[in-house]
Order: structure tokens, then C-alpha cells, then sequence
């Protein structure tokens, strides 16, 4: 799919990450274990997120939590062995789904842009080519569709912007870049979902994205997660503040 670049300034040094999720498919390991910190090749998920994000120049990143939070919260600390400085945003039980969850956590941040990105899945991809265009609200990473989401979520165009055509779809990554207007008119608390404010934006044409094909995976079951392992495994991944990422 051809598609021509957009403009990319420089990566918001800010982020969010998103942990509060309660990885119901993944049961019976996130009864007693958060998804985030369900292990890959003998580290979190989170490490590789977090060491990932500092190599790209990200210094202040918020984690929301909800379920068991309190074991996130002990194994990241105050982000310092990661490079960063991180904060915490604690949700009610349930949690506040996505959009409820970014809402809240915004209050944490900084004035500007920032980076979100879904805890709970592996990838290689490299936050520093991130891109970016001035006038949109939000800037999506998406991937081919794994076998979980055949149906996709997005359609991305050849001038690199985000529709919401039926066909044809690809599957959002869960990485992203969003700029504070994209949640200007939702509710300034309570639990709600991001994709319809999303939607809303594709339609005015302020949101933009760009196609991701390396590795991807959405640790959503036990066998996706054994998948992701045997990836892992195969690729020599590491997560280490001298090298992160694969080696």
C-alpha cells in the first residue's frame, strides 16, 4: 500500500501507557498477574515498552493502572532504572476503558502532544519513526490484519490519512500519537471508549497514520501469547537499558 510521508516534527517527549486492563481472554495467568507483567523471554511486557519509549527521548510517562496496579506499581517504581520519570494513574475497579483512561491520565502530562501505547502487546517497532501531520488530532499505527480482527479497524488512504471507509481496513496497533483536542468535548471523567472520538475525527479528516508491517502482537490469549514467545525467542529480544529492543 503506497502512501506519501507526512510531516514529522519532533516525538513528543511524553507518554502514556496503558496497563489498567483486566485481560479477561488471558485468564486464569491475570488472575494473580496483571497482563502487562505476564513475561516474555524472562521480562514484562512493560519493560520493553518502557526502555523502548526512553530510547525514543520520551522523559514523563503516566501508567494507568486498575487491576492489581499495586504489582505494576512495585515492579516499574518511579521509572528511574527505565530513564524515565514515571507517574501513575490509579482507575476505579472495572477501569475506565480506553478513552476514560487517556482522559483521566492527560491530567498528568504536560500541555501538547503525547504518545499512547497499549501495554499489553509485543512489537518491534521503533517509536522514533513515528510520524506525524500538524493539523490532525491523532496519528495511528496500524498493521495487516492478524487473524483475531479479519475485519480491520481503519482504511488507510494513499495521501496517509485515516478514514473510516469500509474497505480496504487495517488493524490499529494500539500505538499512537494524540494531540489534548481529540477528547475536547468528552466527559472530563467517568469510564468511556476512545475509538468513537477517533471515528469522529477520521471524519473531519484530522486523523493520520501509517502502515507498520514488522512484528506485532496482540497478547490477547494464552495461545497469542505462546505465539509471541516463540517469536521472542527466535528474534533474540531484549529489553535492557544498553540495548533495547531486538538485539
Amino acid at each position: 500500500m503506497s502512501q506519501r510521508p507526512v510531516v514529522r516534527p519532533g516525538l513528543p517527549s511524553q507518554a502514556i501507557l496503558l496497563a489498567a486492563g483486566r485481560g479477561e481472554r488471558l485468564r486464569p495467568i491475570t488472575d494473580t498477574l496483571p497482563k502487562p507483567l505476564v513475561e516474555v523471554t524472562g521480562r514484562p511486557l512493560i519493560d520493553y515498552h518502557l526502555y523502548r519509549l526512553a530510547h525514543a527521548g520520551v522523559t514523563r510517562c503516566v501508567v494507568n493502572v486498575a487491576h492489581l496496579g499495586a504489582q505494576i506499581e512495585a515492579h516499574v517504581g518511579d521509572g528511574h532504572r527505565f530513564g524515565l520519570e514515571v507517574l501513575y494513574s490509579r482507575e476505579p475497579g472495572g477501569a475506565l476503558e480506553t478513552g476514560g483512561g487517556i482522559r483521566q491520565a492527560m491530567g498528568l502530562l504536560q500541555p501538547g502532544a503525547f504518545l499512547a501505547v497499549n501495554a499489553d502487546v509485543l512489537t518491534d517497532f521503533d517509536f522514533t519513526t513515528l510520524q506525524d501531520a500538524p493539523d490532525c488530532l491523532a496519528h495511528l499505527v496500524l498493521v495487516p490484519n492478524p487473524p483475531a480482527n479479519p475485519g480491520g479497524d481503519f482504511c488507510l488512504g494513499a495521501q496517509g490519512r485515516v478514514s473510516n471507509a469500509p474497505t480496504p481496513r487495517l488493524t490499529f496497533s494500539g500505538i499512537a500519537r494524540y494531540r489534548a483536542g481529540l477528547l475536547a468535548a468528552a466527559p472530563a471523567a467517568g469510564r468511556f471508549p476512545l475509538t468513537p472520538w477517533l471515528r469522529v475525527a477520521a471524519e473531519e479528516g484530522r486523523v493520520s497514520g501509517q502502515l507498520f508491517e514488522g512484528a506485532w502482537f496482540d497478547i490477547g490469549t494464552p495461545e497469542r501469547l505462546e505465539v509471541a514467545r516463540q517469536w521472542a525467542q527466535s528474534a533474540g529480544l531484549q529489553a535492557s537499558p544498553e540495548v533495547p529492543g531486538v538485539a
